[in-house]
């Protein structure tokens, strides 16, 4: 018994003594609101016309653009904006806000070639929104691009749940958005999360008004090391609006808009007034879980990374064993020391899986043909002003894929660029198979001319080959100017 307490003391203490040694972190943030901090306000504006040869504009021109490249084969945007970054890390609270404008000209090929293409006028807003952080509490209200997940900003084929690929979706939401230190673990673990409201006001063709639910949370081990392991679960669904009225006379029909509903929602429960929501959950449920290794070290960051998608209660029921064969797969190596290739990407996406086959299991789970971005009452399925919210590979009627994307980036004298291409196998669905490819290629170069007054010089040149989209080759040229306002 002795030897025990001897053994127990003993690790108490040398624990005892790391512990001393450590700089006792206890608050997640260092907190000094002496530190001198500017705040600055910024300008952008921008120009860019695109044109190419098939129907539609090539793929990765288009992808991944947070909704701001049309899809039609000739568009042109002008956009202005002002933008307050946040800037003070050590405040108790900051705050970062942006308003930015644009509006676009787009038309596409008639059916018949003798007839000039009909141009469309559209005017949006790419970002409108505030948002604040009170200590370790971020937020956001309004139209801000996002996306979740641990690819590259730079290169990716876009993750799985929100990728930067529609338009941002006007939103309210309550959380903490970067990973902050768990209080009294030295910054070995690190958390966050977040709670999101908001609104799907693109009303489409069959359901307007719907609401957006997304919910997650993150944990982080490492911290000080130079090695990282994350791991990040996010829940998103559809939900409430009204289901348009197909015929003269019919009244809409509601679809669950109250708080009741929202609870439904919340805690995937069944409700509605669908019977595949009263077995189900209400809502049109999907969300993916992600983990990520990551090595820090001498201006290099290695990051592998694998996020696993679900759809209803697929994930809920079965804790993802029937569709883990589904996912995105990747890695990143960014690096410092040679600036001409300063990052590269490899992803391998497959949905083909889908949980099986067979929807109905058991007469009573529905636990296969998951058809993801796809609902029987949100028919639009994971859209906002017709583009997909995740990843783009995937589409509402063809969403058994496998594909493969390679890209790397890097700056020459000056000159960045990006150089991607991806080749994507699509099987449509169970219930409506095809069989088609298409491989896409994009070379886009930067560069500031500072005799040109600073203006920013953006070119890309890119095609399409295959079935899906047919063959096409187009061209984007981009021109921009941002600056500072003033400081304050």
């Amino acid at each position: 018994m002795r030897s025990k307490q001897l053994i127990i003391i003993t690790i108490f203490c040398v624990f005892a003594s790391h512990l001393a040694a450590q700089e006792w972190d206890w608050w997640p943030l260092a907190i000094n609101d002496t530190t001198p901090c500017a705040d600055t306000l910024q300008y952008c504006a921008y120009i860019s016309a695109l044109g190419s040869s098939g129907k539609e504009a090539p793929f990765l021109l288009r992808a991944n653009h947070h909704g701001n490249i049309a899809h039609t084969p000739f568009s042109s945007n002008l956009s202005i904006g002002i933008i307050k970054s946040a800037t003070c890390p050590t405040r108790w609270w900051d705050y970062d806000f942006g308003v930015q404008l644009t509006g676009r000209i787009q038309g596409s090929y008639p059916d018949n070639i003798s007839t000039p293409p009909s141009p469309i006028l559209t005017g949006y807003f790419e970002q409108l929104y505030a948002h604040t952080r009170l200590y370790i509490i971020d937020l956001t209200v309004g139209i801000r691009p996002i996306a979740y997940g641990s690819q590259s900003s730079n290169l990716s084929m876009g993750g799985l749940l929100f990728s930067g690929n529609a338009h941002p979706i006007p939103r309210l939401s309550i959380g903490i958005d970067d990973y902050i230190a768990f209080p009294g673990l030295f910054g070995y673990l690190e958390i966050k999360g977040g709670l999101t409201y908001g609104w799907l006001d693109d009303n489409n063709l069959y359901v307007n008004k719907i609401k957006l639910h997304h919910k997650f949370i993150g944990f982080r081990l490492g911290g000080r090391f130079p090695v990282t392991l994350a791991y990040e679960m996010h829940h998103a669904a559809q939900w409430g609006g009204y289901k348009k009225a197909l015929q003269t006379g019919e009244m809409d029909v509601d679809y669950g808009n109250t708080i009741s509903d929202f609870w439904n929602v919340f805690l995937f429960r069944s409700g509605g007034i669908s019977t595949s929501d009263q077995l189900n959950a209400q809502g049109n449920h999907m969300g993916f879980q992600e983990l990520a290794l990551t090595y820090k070290k001498d201006g290099w960051q290695i990051r592998t990374y694998w996020q696993s998608i679900f759809e209803d209660m697929s994930a809920a029921f079965i804790g993802f064993g029937m569709n883990v064969a589904d996912g995105l797969w990747g890695l990143n190596i960014q690096q410092e020391k040679w600036s001409f290739i300063n990052e590269f990407t490899y992803e391998f996406l497959n949905t083909t899986s889908q949980s099986g086959p067979i929807h109905d299991k058991d007469g009573l789970v529905f636990a296969g043909q998951d058809s993801y971005y796809h609902n029987s009452a949100y028919q639009a399925g994971w859209t906002y002003f017709g583009s997909i919210i995740g990843n783009p590979y995937i589409q509402v009627n063809n969403s058994r894929v496998r594909a493969h994307f390679v890209g790397l980036g890097g700056d020459i004298y000056g000159y960045k660029y990006r150089l991607m291409g991806s080749h994507v196998n699509n099987y449509g669905t169970y219930q409506q198979p095809i069989n088609s490819a298409s491989t896409a290629l994009l070379l886009e170069v930067s560069h500031v001319v500072e005799k040109a007054w600073g203006l920013e010089f953006t070119l890309a040149l890119s095609g399409d080959i295959g079935t899906q989209y047919g063959n096409s080759f187009g061209g984007y040229l981009r021109i921009g100017k941002t600056g500072i306002l003033t400081k304050y």
